[in-house]
């Protein structure tokens, strides 16, 4: 291009002209040339190539320009100033202002807006601040131009209170410009019914809405489900002709997939003339948040079929689809999918996988995908742990847990809940401790989540005091904090305290659900409440419209079988409206040996064999039950079956953790490091206790030899070693804790209850069925175990 000047006014301005079309167009290099070969150049000459230079975001080439300048005015000051504003450069373009100042020339409104919009668009309150107390010191406060920037910038700084003050101090110079910087502060901060009827005051007010203000709205009708309003603002957005607008769009679509009208929110997608992949990722999520995976997956593969660009937001949530329904295949082609299209560096991507994996219970490849992870964050972490503890993997939930806090990862409600959950189910009552130390020491903020799971580990544990501890320090308590309670409290051998919870809970408006009165009815089954039983039983479905299952039903049959009414429990059973399970006819099983039913017995084992052909139990319970009744051929007859079916019967199994070392024991087991001191406590024990007016109930010992090898035979049950170990190693008036595996003998209960009293200790006995809590000669269960 070239340039010819001649030596006039109108040559000046033409060039001007040129200069300012070569500008705006961003042809910059040939407006500097034009700018270099100008023989006169004055203010608007200088101005327009700075501005050309900062808007491109030249800015070292903007900056020389105006050292060079002659003429510095406000309005140069402000092209630079902007420059770096809207570039993101705070502290070049706060150094900038404050010289301007210095050096007397005074900022107009444009430098206050661009300032303003750098502080809204980075975060920065307090430079805001400072800009507003400048503001009021130079009186700009009533400029409407400066006072929408500052609203905006309190409303993006999460300051609503401040920003609606402003807002409302303007009630004459309220332009669209500033009513929807308040409608999108209102939203963006959670005011949804502040930003509804922020404009429908706007609306009333004849003030027209545009691109900007629509989608604002539409967020905040989403937020609280607000669809009836929702489609009043859609109406209006098609008589504004805004209804063509991406953007707009988009949000409708959203606000329609979050009401729950994904009908609506499809008619719109269907209706858009370019395939936006926002909307088609909204109503993606919408799909999945209401359980319609196939059509979620309908959609992702229109997506794919188009071209679309599938970003680190479509992946997540289609991923989420196969969580639900468990298709591994597709599962991992759209993993492959993510690996040829470079999207598995996206951390968000990879966290959806591993918690896709974990909840599809392939925890191979949620770990694999976890490992090759280059950068982890809490979300990580809790989605294996999580799919670990989940997956019944609780052992590995708690090590990964061990191993995030090692790393400093800080965990959150969702971590700490799943790892209280994984010890719970360990009863591993000190890292339990640990981890609630840990919440406290986090300085988290109460979570109903977390409270439940430490009611829950406390409650399993045996710590029931504790647990009750944490249920009276919760703020809020809903239907799973009550059930745990009511749970831990029967599970703890303390029925009546149970009743007494659920009392309670009704009393404060919460309704049972069906695991309520699965701990109800245990509690009542074990502290005999016979009565109440059949009251709650029938309230069930009366009341609440819950159908009992097969867990309630077996928790009746037990109720009646220890009440002795077995008649009662099989008519009962015949008039079930499920089909029994095996739940069910083990209750009536252990009824019958309770009772010494064998004919009844007979049948309920029967129906076990065919339903768990390999479960030992039955075969065990039936074998004992042939025993006690002296049939010892019969009792044979039952081990040979089991043995030429291949079904082994667990060995009894019991523990005890003393300073931080768990120490197993076995019936007659002779393999611990201090046996001789074991068995001479042992020895001491049946002494004292014998004395204290114990008998051996050798209707227990159930081989066929002589009265004393069946005493000895009892005294060296694995709970009667793990106790006498416990009173070898702890300290004097310490707790004695003991797991096992199988249920407790009627022989070694009767035993620890004169223990607890002779050796003045506390006993806690867990076994499969509940806890015992022995103290000074009584137990917790009331016998009813």
């Amino acid at each position: 291009m070239h340039f010819h000047f001649a030596n006039s006014s109108q040559s000046k301005i033409d060039s001007n002209r040129v200069l300012n079309e070569l500008s705006k167009s961003g042809r910059i290099n040939e407006a500097r040339k034009l700018f270099d070969k100008m023989p006169e150049r004055d203010e608007f000459t200088w101005n327009t190539l700075i501005a050309a230079y900062a808007t491109s975001g030249k800015l070292t080439e903007a900056i020389q320009l105006f050292k060079e300048t002659p003429i510095k005015s406000s309005i140069t000051w402000n092209l630079l100033i902007s420059g770096y504003c809207l570039h993101g450069m705070e502290t070049e373009a706060f150094h900038l202002f404050s010289r301007m100042q210095f050096e007397g020339q005074r900022p107009n409104q444009y430098t206050m807006g661009s300032i303003l919009r750098l502080c809204s668009t980075l975060g920065l309150l307090q430079r805001g601040k400072q800009v507003h107390g400048y503001v009021i010191k130079t009186q700009f406060e009533s400029n409407d131009y400066v006072v929408t920037g500052l609203v905006d910038m309190y409303a993006k700084c999460n300051c609503i209170l401040e920003a609606e003050y402003l807002f409302k101090m303007m009630p004459n110079k309220r332009n669209h410009v500033m009513w929807t910087a308040m409608v999108a502060g209102y939203s963006q901060n959670g005011e949804a019914f502040k930003a509804i009827e922020c404009y429908r005051d706007m609306v009333v007010e004849g003030v027209a809405s545009n691109q900007f203000t629509f989608p604002s709205v539409l967020t905040a009708c989403a937020a609280v489900q607000a669809r009836n309003f929702g489609t009043q603002v859609h109406s209006f957005i098609v008589r504004s002709g805004f209804e063509a607008n991406v953007f707009v769009q988009s949000a409708l679509i959203d606000m329609y997939a979050k009401c729950r009208d994904l009908d609506s929110a499809l008619i719109v997608l269907e209706n858009m003339e370019v395939d936006d992949v926002v909307s088609w990722n909204s109503m993606l999520v919408g799909c999945v948040r209401q359980g319609c995976e196939e059509e979620a997956l309908s959609l992702f593969r229109k997506m794919h079929a188009r071209d679309m660009k599938l970003g680190n937001f479509t992946y997540p949530s289609v991923l989420n689809c196969f969580a639900s329904t468990k298709d591994m295949n597709k599962a991992m082609s759209v993993h492959c999918l993510i690996i040829k299209t470079g999207f598995e560096a996206y951390k968000l991507v990879n966290n959806a996988l591993v918690d896709m994996y974990a909840k599809q219970g392939n925890m191979d490849c949620a770990f694999q995908v976890f490992n090759h992870m280059p950068n982890k964050d809490v979300v990580s972490w809790t989605s294996l742990v999580t799919g670990y503890a989940r997956n019944n993997h609780h052992e590995e939930a708690l090590k990964l847990f061990c191993d995030m806090r090692l790393a400093g990862i800080h965990p959150d409600h969702v971590v700490l809940a799943s790892a209280l959950s994984a010890c719970a189910e360990l009863t591993v009552l000190e890292l339990g401790q640990q981890v609630h130390a840990d919440f406290v020491k986090s300085g988290l903020q109460s979570s109903t989540s977390v409270d439940n799971s430490l009611v829950t580990m406390y409650a399993k544990c045996g710590c029931i005091d504790d647990a009750s501890r944490v249920f009276d320090s919760m703020q809020i308590r809903d239907a799973v904090t009550w059930t745990a309670l009511i749970v831990g409290y029967a599970r703890n051998g303390k029925g009546k305290d149970s009743v007494r919870f659920y009392d309670q809970m009704i009393a404060s408006g919460t309704k049972p659900d069906y695991i309520t009165f699965i701990g109800l009815l245990f509690a009542c089954s074990h502290a005999g409440l016979l009565e109440r039983g059949r009251l709650y039983f029938a309230s069930m479905e009366k009341e609440y419209g819950i159908k009992p299952g097969p867990e309630h039903y077996a928790c009746m049959i037990d109720l009646l079988g220890r009440s002795g009414k077995l008649v009662e429990a099989e008519m009962l059973l015949n008039e079930m409206d499920v089909e029994p399970d095996a739940t069910v006819w083990k209750a009536l099983l252990a009824a019958c040996r309770v009772q010494g039913n064998l004919e009844l017995g007979e049948r309920a084992a029967k129906n076990l064999f065919e339903l768990e052909s390999k479960n030992a139990v039955p075969y065990i319970m039936l074998s004992n039950m042939y025993s006690a009744a002296g049939k010892w051929e019969d009792a044979a007859r039952i081990r040979r079956t089991m043995k030429w079916k291949g079904i082994s019967k667990e060995p009894g199994c019991s523990w005890i953790e003393v300073n931080s070392r768990v120490h197993t024991f076995m019936s007659e087991d002779r393999g611990h490091s201090r046996t001789t001191e074991i068995y001479s406590k042992i020895d001491e024990i049946m002494v004292l206790i014998k004395e204290a007016g114990y008998k051996a109930d050798i209707s227990f010992a159930l081989h066929n030899m002589d009265k004393e090898g069946k005493e000895l035979g009892l005294a060296y049950h694995s709970e009667k070693l793990a106790v006498a170990f416990g009173l070898l190693s702890l300290p004097r008036g310490a707790p004695v804790r003991i797991f096992k595996n199988l249920r407790v003998c009627g022989d070694c209960h009767t035993a620890m209850k004169y223990i607890s009293r002779v050796f003045h200790r506390h006993i806690i006995l867990r076994d499969s069925n509940c806890f015992h809590h022995f103290k000074g000669g009584q137990c917790s269960c009331g016998d009813y175990w």
